[in-house]
């Protein structure tokens, strides 16, 4: 069992910056892909940045390319999203997720998910 604690959200203006961080418990942290996912209001969930467990390999959504970085330190049980840049089209709940053995684009692969942390970008 993992659980997921996602923090670092909060109102910016367009063209500012947040880190958001998502503290993992467990001991097998180093063995789990993490990603990150993202809802808006009356919208699907949609992709946003995955990473393996290695740290080695990532995947980025074309609409945050160049603009996101993902990260994780496993020494720290933590994945971090550095988002640049921000647009109010980034207006969302942002969710990290753990799976054992994968770190796709699918959300249905997620065995574990974080409560959330809103990001609100004004114009």
């Amino acid at each position: 069992q993992v659980q997921l604690v996602e923090s670092g959200g909060g109102l910016v203006q367009a063209g500012g910056s947040l880190r958001l961080s998502c503290a993992a418990s467990g001991r097998t942290f180093s063995s789990y892909g993490m990603g990150w996912f993202r809802q808006a209001p009356g919208k699907e969930r949609e992709f946003v940045a995955s990473i393996s467990w290695s740290g080695g390999s990532t995947f980025y959504a074309d609409s945050v390319k160049g603009r996101f970085i993902i990260s994780r330190d496993n020494a720290k049980n933590t994945v971090y999203l550095q988002m640049n840049t921000l647009k109010p089209e980034d207006t969302a709940a942002y969710h990290c997720a753990a799976a054992k053995g994968y770190y796709g684009t699918s959300s249905e692969s997620y065995d574990f998910w974080g409560q959330g942390t809103q990001v609100t970008v004004s114009s």
